[in-house]
């Protein structure tokens, strides 16, 4: 998922932005067997546990979160939060997942859009639900010593976003994920590896290539590529009413007073998930101990 950019650095827009946009808004939530075996699976795999739900208002909310390695938790949040709260979140996604039209219409009949400003005034303006990942790509592919750790820099366009339209900030946490995958080698070590010279003829890794952006090797389950099934929790804190903005255009300071409020309430609820998360280990079963090992 995308953080927001500012306009003038984003070169998508006029009639193809408005497209897509367009098509956007007509994607319904989704109902029907496929999605419900995808949810059935990911329940039983990762049974996630939800916590807080009470805390999410009935007004339409721009929702913030962690996020996870190689970007896999919007495949355990989107269904949970159909299916399970009757939340249709419009997670914004980067450009590039919508650069295959394939692909960009299956991203979009999942709720997926482009992480675009004007897309997501837009969904504003319309009521919907909105995901969003401020750390983006850089909290994607962290080494392994950053987990559970937001990397948002200077971000502050869903603040921004969400105080014009007069949006309320739901704040949530999300522990599994980040440890689908152990790290056989971080992605800044690669250049230096052993693989370095491969990815280099491959042209995986040319010297434009930074190293803070290129992926870990993963490891999962018994030494395969498949997913360990770390059980999921997903924590949500006290959401943030930002209706006495609307219309208004915050400064700096205000800009950053609200995005550090919401990345503390991140950081408490990914504390007690993972307090939560070691109380209740006993209560796995010997497959998912071993599977997760």
């Amino acid at each position: 998922m995308a953080n927001f950019a500012d306009k003038d650095n984003l070169p998508l827009r006029g009639e193809q932005l408005q497209q897509h946009i367009d098509k956007a808004l007509t994607i319904e939530m989704p109902d029907s067997w496929q999605f419900d075996v995808v949810y059935k699976l990911f329940q039983r795999i990762f049974n996630p546990v939800i916590t807080g739900r009470e805390r999410i208002p009935d007004s339409p909310c721009i929702f913030i979160a962690n996020h996870s390695l190689f970007a896999l938790d919007g495949w355990i949040l989107g269904p949970v939060m159909m299916k399970e709260m009757g939340i249709f979140p419009r997670g914004m996604g980067d450009r590039f997942l919508f650069t295959n039209e394939r692909l960009a219409d299956f991203v979009l009949s999942m709720g997926g859009v482009m992480g675009h400003p004007d897309v997501c005034d837009a969904l504003m303006e319309n009521g919907e639900d909105i995901l969003v990942f401020p750390g983006g790509a850089h909290e994607a592919v962290k080494p392994a010593r950053q987990m559970y750790t937001l990397q948002w820099r200077e971000r502050y366009g869903f603040v921004r976003l969400a105080a014009k339209h007069g949006y309320t900030i739901q704040p949530f946490g999300i522990v599994g994920p980040d440890e689908f995958y152990d790290h056989l080698i971080e992605g800044e070590e690669l250049p230096d590896s052993a693989l370095g010279p491969i990815l280099r003829r491959l042209g995986l890794l040319t010297e434009n290539t930074r190293p803070d952006m290129m992926p870990p090797l993963p490891l999962g389950a018994l030494g395969t590529l498949l997913p360990k099934p770390q059980r999921c929790y997903i924590g949500f804190a006290e959401p943030l009413d930002l209706a006495q903005y609307q219309g208004r255009k915050l400064g700096k300071r205000q800009l950053h007073s609200i995005r550090e409020d919401v990345a503390a309430r991140i950081e408490q609820e990914l504390s007690a998930l993972l307090l939560l998360r070691e109380q209740r280990r006993r209560h796995d079963g010997i497959l998912r101990r071993v599977l997760t090992l």
